[in-house]
């Protein structure tokens, strides 16, 4: 699927600086005090630098990367300002990123580009459907909409009131119904109506049982029978405000279906927005949106070198 909008506005930056606030302000903070005084990088200061990347939420491994990098870079000329000591970060995140960014799908058959999406409840995974299928729509786009959540009370009735706050169609069943079948439904009528993109919701609880990881295979399975190449994308969905529950979410649902791409919500409300980057290097998977507010404009696309202007801007 190509890119949600044709350029990054002005308005679009300001909604990033305003949603990664917090954890810039944390972390550049952080990085400041570290600084200050430091005529050298020695193992001390490394450690510091080290406990500020796990504090904000980029995890070991990555940490461990970064760290391990800068020394190199740092083996012979130990003195650095806080100016230079941004410019190495900035660039070793860059790469990092760069080569993780979410790619243009392929050549496929004629038919809908099929995403099923997956993440366990209260990440934003409803609300992220609701605001891809204003995007798309936005593009001129025809959206419908799968209901394939059909365990939780009141799951279905969420997605209807996205579908209808986006005017999209919505196939649903009864609450209890087969996942597989409504998939299967979706599609179908996708298919017959000519449509363009289609959204399927799956079920997001108890992300660590391995009866509802078999049901998203049955899913993938079943709408293969519909579209041979369906699902074109499975994106996971994470909250980036859980920290490290993000990793380990982001473990089972890789673990138990083939993810190729991230959606991080709620980045506007925490200081762990480096998450993100932990996520993305340690699971080998693009981020391709982020979540940057509650309004249905505040899903982006992710684009790495605007997320590290913003951090380190």
């Amino acid at each position: 699927m190509g890119k949600l909008k044709a350029f990054f506005s002005k308005q679009d930056q300001q909604k990033l600086e305003a949603g990664l606030a917090h954890t810039k302000k944390s972390f550049l903070s952080r990085l400041g005090t570290a600084v200050v005084g430091k005529t050298k990088i020695d193992d001390d200061f490394l450690d510091e630098l080290e406990a500020i990347l796990i504090q904000s939420d980029v995890g070991v491994a990555t940490t461990l990367k970064i760290i391990a990098a800068l020394e190199s870079r740092t083996a012979k000329e130990k003195y650095l300002g806080l100016e230079d000591l941004v410019k190495m970060l900035r660039e070793e995140i860059s790469n990092l990123l760069v080569d993780k960014v979410a790619k243009e799908n392929g050549s496929k058959s004629d038919g809908p580009e099929v995403v099923m999406v997956v993440g366990v409840n209260g990440v934003g995974k409803t609300t992220t459907i609701g605001k891809l299928a204003h995007q798309f729509k936005a593009q001129g786009k025809q959206v419908m909409l799968g209901a394939a959540d059909t365990f939780r009370a009141g799951a279905i009735d969420q997605l209807q009131i996205w579908a209808d706050r986006v005017e999209v169609p919505l196939i649903r069943q009864e609450m209890g119904s087969d996942p597989a079948s409504v998939a299967f439904d979706t599609l179908q009528a996708a298919t017959a109506k000519g449509v363009d993109v289609v959204l399927i919701d799956t079920a997001g609880r108890l992300h660590n049982k391995v009866n509802l990881m078999n049901e998203l295979s049955k899913v993938k399975r079943v709408m293969s029978k519909v579209i041979p190449e369906a699902p074109h994308e499975v994106l996971l969905v994470l909250d980036g405000a859980t920290g490290q529950n993000a990793f380990e979410q982001a473990k089972q649902f890789t673990a138990a279906t083939e993810v190729t791409s991230l959606a991080i919500t709620k980045l506007d409300g925490t200081a762990k927005g480096g998450v993100l980057l932990g996520i993305s290097d340690q699971f080998q998977i693009p981020v391709k949106y982020i979540g940057v507010g509650e309004g249905i404009e505040d899903l982006q696309d992710f684009d790495p070198q605007h997320y590290i202007q913003t951090l380190f801007g």
